[in-house]
């Protein structure tokens, strides 16, 4: 994109971590912005944290796992500001086990806020993108969406490497049919609360607390991002510089995300299986 000043963002998880980052970081390049979470207390104070900055913003309670809600978000930021350029789909959930032990209540969660929420924010938002002059598209994945490297994590994983091949296939129609929009593909190592997802959890998706494997991953996936995880702000600088470079892989650590497919590549060709990540 040539410009950001005066345009419009629509980012979904903005409450807290990257989500926030990122909202702040556009209102500061001088755009407007629509913030959306499922955490009500923490959005409305964002929100207010960036009007306080001198920025508009606004805050819209979005459950993602619901395409009418997601319609909701669409409708509220066109009537507060006519039109969006920039849509970042970011919320995201996490939960786990071994495979055997996650119950169908959990797999359904994580894919309704991670995959679908992605879909439902691709499908009702491009229309509206469609019709600026330049627009983009950001969507969250993760490292695991290049190399499945935890167990008792396949909720999660599957979810993240969905997000990615729907990101590269609709990049590619839209570049094929020299569309207007642009798509990233964003995979942060990042010290926010992901760890800790299930305050967020339905009634009816049982908790994995005290699930000793799956404690054990959380607990690596603290150290790993306290040591190497960088700041929502500077993923946020990431990402704007990305769209001024139409640039598709947004990736912190690109030389982990290269050694798991280079991995991925060797076990195709007969070698050893992937071997689990170590803090």
């Amino acid at each position: 994109m040539k410009s950001l000043r005066g345009k419009v963002a629509v980012v979904t998880g903005a409450a807290s971590g990257v989500g926030l980052g990122l909202a702040e970081r556009f209102a500061a390049e001088g755009m407007k912005v629509v913030l959306a979470d499922i955490e009500e207390a923490p959005l409305q104070a964002a929100a207010e944290r960036i009007r306080a900055g001198g920025a508009e913003a606004v805050a819209v309670r979005t459950d993602v796992r619901f395409e009418e809600d997601v319609r909701r978000l669409a409708d509220a930021a066109v009537s507060a500001f006519g039109s969006v350029h920039v849509l970042c789909n970011n919320a995201g959930v996490e939960t786990g086990g071994e495979f055997s032990d996650v119950p169908a209540e959990s797999w359904k969660w994580v894919l309704d806020v991670n995959l679908w929420g992605v879909i439902h924010g691709c499908r009702v938002f491009l229309p509206l993108l469609r019709q600026q002059e330049e627009a983009h598209i950001v969507n969250t994945g993760s490292g695991s969406s290049f190399s499945a490297a935890l167990p008792a994590f396949a909720p999660y994983a599957t979810s993240k490497f969905a997000v990615l091949g729907l990101t590269e296939s609709l990049d590619m129609e839209l570049r094929a049919n020299d569309e207007p929009v642009r798509v990233s593909f964003l995979a942060p190592i990042a010290k926010t609360r992901m760890p800790d997802a299930e305050r967020n959890r339905p009634e009816d998706v049982p908790s994995s607390a005290g699930n000793a494997v799956h404690d054990q991953v959380l607990d690596t996936i603290r150290k790993v991002t306290a040591r190497i995880g960088l700041e929502p702000s500077e993923f946020a600088e990431m990402v704007v510089q990305a769209l001024y470079e139409e640039r598709f892989f947004v990736v912190v650590r690109p030389e982990d995300s290269v050694a798991a497919l280079e991995q991925r590549i060797a076990w195709l060709k007969g070698g050893p299986a992937i071997e689990q990540a170590r803090a």
